[in-house]
C-alpha cells in the first residue's frame, strides 16, 4: 500500500497542474472564498445588521493577507484574488455602517418610511370616500 501512495504522489508531482490543485497553495484560498462570498452576499440586507468592529477587523485581515500573497514564493494569486474581493466588499460593508450610523441613514429612512407609511394611509382614506362615495 505505501509503495501506491508513493507512486501515486510521484505521478501527482511530476505534472505541475495536477501538482497544483493538489496542494494548500490552491485550496487554502478555495477554502477560504467563502468570507467574500459572504460579504458580497451581505451587501443586499439591511445596514442596521452590520458590525462596524467586525468590518474593520476583516478589512486590516484581507488588506494582511493580500500582501501576504504577494509575499511568499510562489507568488499565490489566488490567495490574493480572494482577500482582494473581501477587501472591496468589506470596504463598501464599511461606508454602508458608516452611511447608516454616522451620515444620516438612519435618520432619513426612517423620514423615508413615515413619509410612504402617510401616503400608504392617504390612499387606505381615498379607496374609503370612494366606495362610500359609490354607493
Amino acid at each position: 500500500m505505501a509503495a501506491f501512495v508513493k507512486a501515486l504522489n510521484a505521478k501527482i508531482r511530476s505534472n505541475p497542474t495536477l501538482s497544483y490543485f493538489c496542494s494548500t497553495h490552491f485550496w487554502g484560498p478555495a477554502s477560504n472564498f467563502g468570507i467574500p462570498v459572504a460579504a458580497v452576499l451581505d451587501a443586499q440586507k439591511s445596514p442596521d445588521l452590520i458590525s462596524g468592529q467586525m468590518t474593520l477587523a476583516l478589512c486590516i485581515y484581507s488588506a494582511t493577507f493580500m500582501r501576504y500573497a504577494l509575499a511568499v514564493t510562489p507568488k499565490n494569486y489566488l490567495l490574493f484574488l480572494c482577500h482582494f474581493i473581501n477587501e472591496g466588499s468589506q470596504l463598501t460593508q464599511g461606508y454602508r455602517y458608516l452611511q447608516w450610523h454616522h451620515w444620516g441613514g438612519k435618520e432619513k429612512a426612517g423620514v423615508l418610511g413615515a413619509v410612504e407609511g402617510a401616503k400608504e394611509k392617504a390612499a387606505a382614506a381615498g379607496n374609503q370616500i370612494k366606495e362610500v362615495a359609490s354607493k
